[in-house]
């Protein structure tokens, strides 16, 4: 099924399809579709693209490198008439409205807004409620922005010496200054109140442009200005337009920092700081820096990498987690070498779990203890910034630390960390990339809790008897020890690469059910790499504890699905096998002996993995 961005499909569902969920939001208003072809038709593809990248015209189409992953020869196409971009390396694919939401992570009605911008079209007629929402928020950007200029002036004005002090104590220089329009709130209650309404503007707007406070007690008490001897740090939208502020004392006022409350322009949970600024640097990057603090950002931009955020003021939520994977597929979080800024990572890695997709995840630059972004820039350690971020650690490794630091000297301690581990797997929603934490988290354990080696297996022989194994009688069945056939497998069959000694563990167990229970608890520990023997796996050992009495027509017979299929096949691939104890011929005890061989074979090639979970 296929389906235009614009056509604002996010989740769908078809009768004995799995729902799929397709990475686009769902616009804000519906487009007319006469509208969109409109935009289509004024503003070329072949134009938009090109500011991205460089095309040869073949033809009828355009040619280049993919802007969407790293090539050496130009795989990438842009057929002009058809209307559409594609690349036959990663199979991007998309309309003009695709290519500005992948490239300068819009979303899609803010693509529609821009390119309608370039093509000289007015928006369409919105419905009176919309109208009415709009020049509110119009009203209230006009607000924010006359603010933000004032502000701005202050800082330069005799009253704004303590705020040029603090940034250059902070090592901001003029052009950080005018590119992030940084300004000064003087040690005033009124002076902006009086200064934009003399400019026209009323006190409820600027009160719920979050630039006054009105008090709550008492009737008819005066509104006073919010920021006060604060150096000013104007937040702006995903269009650059300011919409509220961040301000740090300069005396002892509470709080240390000071953010505009909730507006109806400003959700501080759903807005990152410079996102404007950032979100083309992030694509000409490949990823996007998520830092602490204003300051972070600034000089990190100052240096030369101006791709990089920051929340405003709280924990990272997920909308910003949202905002930041339409800029990258892996971000880096960038925050404090310090207790304070690795506890912020853990929480940021927590809430990513249940959003994970496949490509999408998080990495965690680590900084020196005690350090961020802002302070070593200004000792002048830019290598230690980049090679921080250029060894970012994978998201689940920063999990693993922080779940197994202590002491695990006892088994009830492992337990607890496999519990712990089990926790942050059941918050994965997606299926394939919870599998593959799994794995990471076996192999971790594996790697921390090594199984001891199993020693050398020796065949017990009865008193007066040479050339008998010990058999499955020794086990308490009662029966008598037989011979020992001559097995002779090719040098090589059973200690080759795991995939063939996974299909001779499994064969011999479906050919022989009554082994099942004899070695349950070490094939539940032993990953098997190969998807359908894994599946077939799983249900072996559902089957185990009542396998004792089948046969292996009756034990297919409880199998389903891919599982059942695999078995049948390994049955008749069994007569054929190398390694002929596999066969329903051979007896038990022979069939268990050679089967913990292969298996202790396989440990020893080191490609086995034990599965804890």
């Amino acid at each position: 099924f296929f389906f235009k961005a614009e056509d604002g499909i996010r989740d769908v569902a078809v009768t004995g399809v799995q729902t799929c969920a397709l990475p686009i939001s769902l616009p804000a208003m519906a487009f007319p579709e006469s509208f969109l072809e409109e935009i289509k038709t004024r503003v070329p593809l072949a134009a938009v693209v090109g500011r991205k990248v460089k095309l040869t015209k073949k033809g009828k189409e355009y040619s280049g490198l993919c802007p969407f992953h790293h090539e050496k020869s130009p795989s990438f196409t842009v057929n002009e008439d058809k209307g559409f971009y594609h690349c036959f390396g990663c199979q991007a694919h998309g309309s003009v409205f695709d290519f500005v939401m992948k490239t300068e992570g819009l979303q899609f009605p803010e693509a529609v807004e821009r390119l309608a911008a370039q093509a000289g079209l007015q928006m369409p007629e919105r419905s009176p409620q919309e109208a009415q929402q709009r020049d509110q928020r119009e009203t209230l950007i006009a607000a924010c922005e006359a603010a933000a200029a004032w502000f701005a002036d202050q800082l330069r004005q005799r009253a704004g010496e303590a705020g040029r002090k603090y940034f250059e104590s902070r090592k901001l220089g003029p052009q950080a200054i005018a590119q992030f329009r940084l300004g000064y709130a003087p040690e005033s209650r009124t002076a902006l109140k009086q200064t934009l309404i003399a400019r026209g503007m009323s006190e409820q707007v600027l009160v719920e442009a979050g630039l006054l406070i009105r008090p709550e007690e008492g009737e008819g008490r005066e509104t006073y200005d919010r920021f006060r001897n604060r150096v000013m740090f104007p937040i702006t939208d995903a269009r650059g337009r300011v919409v509220a502020f961040g301000g740090r004392t300069l005396g002892d006022a509470k709080p240390k920092y000071l953010n505009s409350p909730e507006t109806a322009l400003f959700h501080k949970g759903a807005l990152l700081y410079n996102l404007r600024n950032a979100r083309e640097a992030a694509h000409e990057a490949g990823t996007v820096l998520l830092c602490e603090g204003y300051t972070d950002v600034i000089a990190l931009a100052q240096a030369g990498m101006t791709h990089a955020v920051a929340p405003l003021g709280t924990a990272v939520t997920e909308q910003q987690l949202r905002e930041l994977w339409r800029m990258a597929p892996e971000p880096i979080v960038c925050l404090d070498g310090d207790a304070a800024g690795l506890a912020a990572a853990v929480r940021a890695a927590h809430r990513a779990l249940p959003l994970l997709q496949p490509g999408h995840s998080l990495r965690f630059a680590v900084l020196p203890a005690g350090e961020d972004p802002d302070s070593l820039l200004r000792a002048g350690r830019l290598a230690d910034v980049q090679a921080a971020i250029e060894a970012a650690t994978p998201l689940a490794d920063i999990l693993w630390r922080a779940t197994a630091t202590g002491d695990f000297s006892t088994p009830e301690r492992r337990a607890g960390l496999r519990e712990s581990l089990q926790e942050l797997l059941r918050q994965i929603a997606h299926p394939v990339v919870r599998e593959y934490y799994k794995r990471h988290f076996s192999e971790a354990l594996q790697k921390a809790f090594p199984a001891p080696a199993q020693p050398e297996r020796r065949p017990w022989t009865p008193p007066g008897q040479q050339g008998y194994s010990k058999g499955y009688g020794q086990r308490g069945g009662g029966r008598r020890p037989v011979p020992t056939p001559k097995l002779t497998p090719r040098a090589g069959a059973a200690v080759g690469s795991s995939g063939p000694r996974e299909r001779v563990l499994l064969a011999a167990l479906v050919n022989h059910p009554a082994l099942l229970p004899l070695v349950d608890e070490l094939l539940a520990q032993v990953a098997i790499r190969d998807g359908d023997l894994d599946t077939l796996r799983h249900q072996l050992l559902d089957i185990a504890p009542t396998a004792e009495n089948l046969d292996s027509a009756g034990l297919r017979a409880q199998l389903s699905g891919t599982a059942r299929q695999v078995a049948d096949r390994l049955v008749a691939e069994s007569t054929s096998m190398v390694d002929k104890f596999v066969r329903p011929e051979t007896d038990l005890a022979d069939a268990e002996a050679h089967w913990r061989d292969v298996l202790a074979q396989h440990m020893r090639a080191g490609e086995h993995e034990y599965r804890w979970f």
